[in-house]
């Protein structure tokens, strides 16, 4: 697993990774953002202008994924969706690499959270969505993750289990509720559609900028998959009781592009893979000490017996809705 791998990453280090690959001069500020997996800071020029960069965790992703992300984040500037885009370098690119780290610039865009409260709000989010997906299945990504059960659901497992981060005492406990889920939800997949998709859309990564709409940020976690994944994390709660809001924000999609309605059987099935999948990227951060001081608990036992009761109450869930 990935231990520290942020340590020697020092705010002079990471300005000069910048000025190298600009003709701009930073002043030495550095405001670190919240991110869970990468490093992300907000710095500012000598003219007082304020940027941000991104310098990706080693060992996440290749180069060549890295330039999947942003080729889907340009493809959607063109077709005129709002979205945040790398700067591009004076190397020609919009990757920069310092030192063992890979880095990207962007123009700073701050707005409050998407805040959802009229059925008009719920349609905009769904034509939002709607518009991205026209633009995500234009062209294939051959680098990033498909996001399905059998290639990315069962190697975080196989990650979780062989990486020495579940004790002894738990470990057949949770192979055993996550083979189950595996078990059944992976034939559910085999014949949607599956696109370049955002991939982590949460009310966390759409803000509303005054004057200029919704935008939606942060494609970090971009991949192939069901249409579906990049609706269901904005809902209230599960899709029986959010029926309402679904419908709106289909609505709002479909003005785009059509939408397999058969396909919302897929979100209980995403719910408990993002649950695997968030525990792997934790995982691969158990070792950093900036992690082990917001969660020292992780790793625990009591941690993974009650991530064990998660997954069996999630298994529930998913038997009842298909």
């Amino acid at each position: 697993m990935i231990s520290n791998c942020f340590e020697d990453l020092t705010p002079h280090l990471l300005i000069d990774g910048v000025e190298e690959y600009t003709c701009l001069r930073f002043n030495g500020h550095t405001n670190p953002m919240a991110s869970y997996i990468n490093r992300v800071y907000e710095i500012e020029t000598e003219d007082q202008v304020k940027m941000i960069v991104k310098y990706y965790r080693p060992g996440r992703w290749t180069l060549d994924a890295i330039y999947d992300e942003h080729d889907f984040i340009l493809d959607c500037l063109e077709d005129e969706i709002p979205v945040v885009a790398p700067i591009e370098l004076n190397n020609g690119s919009t990757l920069g690499l310092w030192d063992k780290y890979a880095f990207a610039l962007f123009p700073k865009k701050s707005g409050p959270m998407l805040e959802i409260n009229s059925n008009e709000e719920w349609i905009r989010a769904g034509e939002l969505i709607g518009r991205i997906h026209s633009t995500g299945a234009k062209f294939d990504s051959e680098h990033r993750i498909i996001l399905d059960p059998h290639h990315s659901t069962e190697i975080f497992l196989q990650n979780l289990l062989s990486g020495g981060l579940i004790n002894e005492g738990n470990k057949q406990d949770f192979e055993e509720v996550c083979r189950k889920i595996l078990k059944h939800i992976t034939p559910l997949f085999q014949d949607f559609e599956k696109i370049r998709i955002h991939g982590d859309c949460h009310r966390g990564n759409i803000i509303h900028r005054p004057g200029e709409g919704l935008m939606i940020i942060d494609f970090d976690d971009m991949a192939t998959s069901v249409p579906v994944q990049d609706l269901w994390m904005l809902l209230p709660d599960r899709l029986d009781k959010s029926r309402r809001e679904m419908n709106l924000m289909l609505e709002g999609y479909e003005k785009f592009r059509d939408f397999d309605h058969s396909s919302l059987k897929l979100i209980e099935p995403l719910r408990a893979m993002r649950h695997i999948y968030f525990l792997e990227w934790s995982g691969q951060q158990s070792q950093d000490h900036h992690f082990r001081r917001i969660y020292p608990e992780w790793g625990s036992d009591m941690f993974w017996r009650s991530e064990i009761n998660d997954l069996n109450v999630q298994y529930q869930e998913i038997l009842d809705s298909i």
